[in-house]
């Protein structure tokens, strides 16, 4: 009768810490090719939502409100709000994705609201300036004495435009945190790169530790075009 040899605990062991290894160097450059197809899908959908922008405003005449309605029960939920009053906003509002023919409001991180108490988990923020909510004509203009900054992680200059947007969307990236200046409605500090009169002062860029929101806006001279090559302005 032959003897029939087991593996020892130490083999075991052995085994399963290789195995792991193995498995982790699999891993972690699995996570970073989902995050990377996540921002790539993350900036498709912000051209995607710009376009939707433009288009709601050659067929309406203006740009849509905010949504603050928080019950997903409500038919409402999604629609811009009615009256508009965006200058009364105390921080960024969430895009009205079911007013722009969007399924769903959420960017590839988000995560669907069941209730009227969850968190806007990964669903857009939305920024639009009054003067384009009501009527848009060629005299409608943003803050004469600001532009917008688009800075990074450490509050370097990226972009810097020479006219505030008229409306600007981002997303709050993979960590479903508005980070930076990106967490208050205007900053004040301004960037040394970016020197004009209480510029308005987002985040975008490469990602840089916990800071990874994306930020897409529509500034007038495009609008304007668009609107006037569909003959909806002079």
């Amino acid at each position: 009768m032959s003897a029939h040899k087991g593996f020892s605990l130490v083999e075991l062991t052995l085994v399963m810490f290789i195995i792991g290894l193995m498995l982790g160097g699999l891993l972690v450059p699995l996570a970073t090719q989902t995050e990377a197809r996540q921002r790539n899908e993350t900036l498709q959908q912000l051209e995607q939502i710009r376009e939707a922008l433009i288009g709601f405003a050659i067929i309406n005449g203006r740009l849509p409100c905010y949504t603050t309605q928080s019950d997903p029960t409500s038919a409402g939920y999604g629609m811009e709000d009615s009256p508009c009053n965006p200058a009364g906003l105390t921080s960024d509002g969430i895009l009205p994705w079911k007013t722009l023919g969007m399924e769903t409001g959420f960017d590839p991180w988000g995560v669907q609201r069941i209730s009227s108490t969850d968190p806007w988990t990964g669903f857009w923020r939305y920024r639009v300036h009054p003067n384009f909510v009501t009527t848009i004509s060629l005299s409608s203009s943003p803050f004469s004495s600001n532009k917008l900054c688009i800075v990074d992680a450490g509050g370097n200059l990226v972009v810097s435009t020479s006219e505030t947007p008229v409306a600007l969307v981002y997303s709050t990236g993979a960590n479903q945190t508005e980070n930076g200046q990106n967490a208050s409605y205007e900053a004040t500090s301004v960037s040394t790169d970016c020197v004009n009169n209480s510029p308005i002062l987002y985040q975008g860029g490469p990602a840089s530790g916990d800071f990874d929101d994306i930020t897409m806006w529509l500034t007038r001279p495009l609008l304007f075009n668009r609107m006037v090559s569909a003959s909806r302005l002079p």
